[in-house]
């Protein structure tokens, strides 16, 4: 991982900060849309400073340069800022969060200065009350992002893929009904319409998909539905014909006209009777929309931020969409099947060199010849030894470590599919693990089954399920710095909210429901030694109890994955008859569903076979 020198660009921030009057500038990693994963025109924070994680806040003074970020990237960021930045550690003990130190930072009326586009409303408030209870000035957008103009002309530009109809064989449900859906809810709040600003919501909500963030299928876009209208904020010389066609009775205005369009909605000009019709109803946004977003709107006495109602009907999958999440990883089970089976037989038997990113270029190929491939969901994380204790490590071309049979290996990948997204983690070992290896491995299993076999009544949330993944790690003095699972997306992102299992407060917040598809994937990290994790996604559904405390529906989970556990790894000591049995019948389902792929595939089929063995 390579250091980028800063000293240059941070000097010319700095004169901007002067320019425009601020002494503190801060700069997200999202874009204006809070995207997780960004298009290479919006990774500011990864230029101004080197560090290429997902996650992370950069804050600059005249003096000073912070890079907060979380336990996935500790090592990662470690390695890639140079001299000129502190890392922040975010959730280790005395180690202030990238607002607390800002706030201390603008101590004694100073100014500080943020894009309104990359921060969302309710985060601008907060942080603007702290600033100034501390004794700052003010927080103040600035409209030209102050790092862009650094960047100048060697700034990606913005992405113009082209935009598909996904069909309803794959959706399940017309966008007009979804429509319908939402408008019942904004009737009920009795509100002028919903603003809609989150990239995945919208490619949801119109059975749209594009190319314009890598490894997500989504495109640039805002969308307005009121009672009477839905207008899609869109380039039109992206539509394809088909979506076009698709969209008919959908108004369609340029990306950019959103802002001057909805200060208009908001201040509507009187009628001759002096009358504004709706303009005292406000408008609602999600609480992950832009400052920027809410200010064109009036501001917070004219708009309600709420959790996003698209987003929470998007996170329960339809049976359509659940029949494709099942089918997609069959066939991606059977793509990562065929590769370990590749890579341990030129591993062990061919004594071939190979890299990491060969390895993981080489998983690509293999689940191209798949039935309703796209692509890749993320960056294959295909890591050996050392490199797996590096919780979101990204072999690069030239950059990587070559693999070494006699160690750990990680793989965690996933792939997009026309019926469903798919994210896997298997740990390998090709030789002759150590008793720690096979001790973290089992641990690390034990929690992933029995979060899996949990049964809990409707109502509970993933926050209160996190300890059953931890338990037997922690009863070893043993833990990882991640959350436990991410909501996934139906060919959409990889990481979708707003559910999820781990100790984050907004995993408190929603309680799990039937539909929705959330991965499992508990792990442990030893730094410079080893890593592993085990993932598998797994589905919501009802479970039949022998009684039914307050009269409510009990849930489990269905898992889809369908990837061997690793034999060498497994300390068969550690595990319960109840974990063991487990064991066989998921290693059955995985030989009865996969083992048709490999009819004409001897090697594969006989790695299938030894690894699905029972116990």
């Amino acid at each position: 991982m390579e250091q980028v020198n800063t000293t240059d660009r941070l000097k010319h921030v700095r004169e901007l900060m002067q320019k425009n009057k601020v002494d503190i500038y801060i700069v997200p990693s999202e874009d204006a849309h809070s995207s997780e994963y960004i298009a290479p025109t919006d990774a500011r924070r990864e230029f101004i400073c080197g560090f290429t994680g997902s996650a992370g806040t950069a804050v600059i003074t005249h003096e000073k340069a912070a890079l907060a970020t979380d336990g996935r990237y500790f090592n990662q960021a470690a390695k890639q800022l140079d001299d000129n930045w502190t890392l922040l550690k975010q959730g280790l003990q005395d180690v202030p969060t990238w607002q607390e130190w800002t706030v201390e930072q603008a101590e004694d009326g100073k100014t500080v200065g943020v894009d309104p586009t990359t921060i969302t409303a309710p985060e601008g408030r907060k942080l603007a009350k702290k600033i100034k209870k501390k004794g700052g000035k003010d927080l103040v957008g600035i409209a030209a992002n102050l790092v862009d103009e650094v960047w100048g002309s060697k700034k990606p530009g913005r992405p113009n893929e082209p935009i598909k109809v996904l069909g309803m064989e794959f959706t399940g449900r017309s966008f007009q009904d979804k429509i319908e859906e939402l408008r019942k809810e904004l009737d009920k709040k009795k509100v002028a319409g919903f603003v809609v600003s989150m990239l995945d919501e919208i490619a949801w909500l119109f059975n749209l998909r594009g190319n314009d963030i890598p490894y997500n299928p989504v495109f640039f876009s805002y969308a307005v539905i009121t009672p009477t209208t839905a207008t899609l904020y869109v380039d039109e010389s992206k539509l394809e014909s088909s979506a076009k066609d698709h969209l008919k009775g959908v108004q369609i205005r340029p990306y950019d006209a959103i802002f001057s369009d909805i200060t208009a909605m908001a201040n509507p000009e009187p009628a001759e009777n002096g009358s504004t019709g709706s303009s005292k109803r406000k408008y609602l946004i999600s609480t992950k929309a832009s400052w920027a977003l809410s200010r064109a709107l009036g501001g917070e006495d004219k708009v309600d931020e709420i959790r996003s109602l698209i987003g929470d009907a998007k996170a329960i999958k339809n049976e359509t969409e659940l029949a494709g999440m099942r089918n997609c990883h069959i066939r991606d089970g059977a793509a990562l099947i065929e590769y370990f089976a590749w890579l341990e037989h030129e591993l062990v038997e061919k004594k071939t060199k190979l890299d990491e990113v060969e390895a993981a270029d080489k998983l690509e190929a293999t689940r191209k010849k798949h039935d309703k491939y796209v692509g890749l969901s993320f960056d294959t994380i295909s890591s050996t030894g050392a490199n797996a204790a590096v919780i979101h490590y990204k072999p690069e071309p030239g950059n990587c470590s070559t693999i070494d049979p006699s160690k750990v290996y990680l793989c965690d990948s996933g792939a997009q599919y026309l019926d469903g997204t798919t994210d896997a983690t298997r740990t390998l070992h090709f030789g002759d693990p150590t008793d720690m290896e096979r001790e973290a491995y089992t641990l690390v299993l034990k929690g992933n089954i029995a979060l899996e076999l949990a049964v809990f009544p409707k109502g509970t949330s993933g926050f209160a399920l996190d300890t059953l993944a931890r338990q037997f790690l922690w009863s070893y003095g043993l833990e990882y710095r991640h959350g436990t699972g991410h909501g996934v997306g139906s060919y959409l992102n990889v990481h979708e909210g707003p559910i999820g299992i781990g100790t984050r407060v907004q995993y408190s917040e929603v309680p799990l429901s039937i539909g929705n598809v959330i991965s499992d994937e508990p792990g442990y990290y030893e730094d410079g030694n080893f890593g592993i994790r085990i993932e598998n996604i797994i589905m919501v559904k009802e479970v039949q109890t022998k009684h039914k405390f307050g009269d409510k529906p009990y849930l489990g989970f269905e898992h889809v994955t369908m990837v061997p556990m690793c034999r060498k790894l497994i300390d068969v000591g550690l595990l319960t008859e109840r974990e063991r049995s487990w064991l066989n019948d998921y290693h059955r389902e995985v030989l009865e569903k996969t083992a048709d792929f490999f009819k004409d595939d001897k090697r594969s089929r006989e790695w299938l076979e030894r690894e699905c063995a029972a116990y």
